[in-house]
């Protein structure tokens, strides 16, 4: 889902996001670190019972909520396959069916993929993968602010 910058390239936004249960489902939270000219602003929360991939959206959804304007291309870094390849691979088709999967089910989490959809359209977005747990330092600090999250709870 890489759009053609329509501006020359600026520096980045870069997001790194996180989501995390403890039960799947159970309680969960969700983090996420935006990084920008030096500065970072650091985001959590979390919800009694939910899931891990709802948390995983939400911790995207949330960032770009938080992004005024849409003059910096934006750097997503997320440790879920669900939530990379969902944005770039099978939301297309999910809408084209209807918001309907493959197997002609409806999609899981529907309303977490709608709003992501609306919220990535204004944006130059490149999107990566990173293995969890692997010592990425801003994924663990997302990891860290999304266990933060469930312990506010």
């Amino acid at each position: 889902m890489r759009k053609i910058p329509e501006k020359p390239m600026a520096d980045p936004i870069r997001i790194y996001t996180d989501g995390a249960c403890r039960g799947n489902p159970g309680p969960g939270g969700w983090g996420a670190v935006l990084m920008h000219g030096g500065k970072v602003k650091k985001l959590h929360g979390g919800e009694q019972e939910t899931t891990n991939n709802r948390m995983e959206l939400t911790a995207v959804i949330k960032a770009l909520e938080c992004i005024k304007g849409n003059k910096w291309p934006l750097e997503i870094t997320s440790d879920s396959k669900y939530v990379l390849q969902g944005i770039t691979e099978w939301i297309e088709g999910w809408k084209r069916k209807g918001w309907r999967s493959a197997s002609k089910k409806p999609v899981m989490n529907v309303d977490l993929w709608q709003r992501l959809d609306q919220l990535v359209q204004p944006f130059d977005i490149t999107w990566h993968w990173v293995k969890g747990h692997s010592g990425h330092p801003e994924n663990e600090m997302a990891d860290q602010l999304a266990n933060q999250g469930i312990d506010e709870l």
